[in-house]
């Protein structure tokens, strides 16, 4: 079955998460897009982030009416999670023979040759790229391909610190994920 992954904190997931999933289904034919959430990230500091339950519970809710489905495996790992290892057990875990997609936002395109063993990720991905930043599609040596999405200007980030302070963010993550973050009084 033709999978990609779709990483990151999910803190918290929001509709611009959910909006990409769909694309890559209709633009690139994906039958299984993982959502799999970090434990922790190798590039960003972690202060910001909710329990992971509450994490993974979002994460549950927003996918009920989605066929996507959440993947622990980097949560059950521990630690820091490199996307080599990520792919590796994905493949193991849902016998995939080929390549997996990997997804990721054109902001994390520059820094992407970085990555750990990232030679040995690229011959056993197709990285898909989507416009976040740029409304351009961005250039690299790296071969990828690039989601021709609408570019929605929602982040994680942005609904934390709408949340912090007080300023509105009901329509930016789905609704029983809002009704979530309210009923644990969480990011405040």
């Amino acid at each position: 079955m033709k999978t990609i992954i779709i990483g990151g904190t999910f803190n918290p997931i929001h509709n611009g998460h959910l909006y990409m999933s769909e694309e890559l289904k209709i633009q690139f034919g994906y039958k299984r897009i993982l959502f799999i959430p970090s434990n922790s990230q190798a590039h960003k500091p972690n202060s910001e982030l909710v329990p992971v339950n509450d994490r993974i519970k979002m994460l549950e809710l927003s996918l009920e009416k989605n066929s996507s489905l959440v993947d622990l495996c980097e949560i059950e790992r521990g630690g820091i999670s490199y996307m080599i290892d990520t792919v590796n057990s994905i493949k193991a875990k849902y016998s995939i023979s080929g390549r997996v997609g990997l997804f990721i936002g054109d902001d994390l395109i520059e820094g992407l040759s970085k990555w750990h063993n990232v030679d040995k990720l690229l011959e056993v991905v197709d990285i898909v790229v989507a416009h976040r930043e740029s409304k351009f599609q961005l250039t690299t040596n790296i071969v990828h391909s690039y989601l021709n999405n609408k570019s929605i200007n929602i982040s994680s980030t942005d609904i934390r610190n709408r949340i912090k302070t007080g300023k509105a963010f009901r329509y930016l993550v789905p609704e029983n994920v809002y009704a979530y973050i309210i009923e644990k009084d969480l990011y405040r």
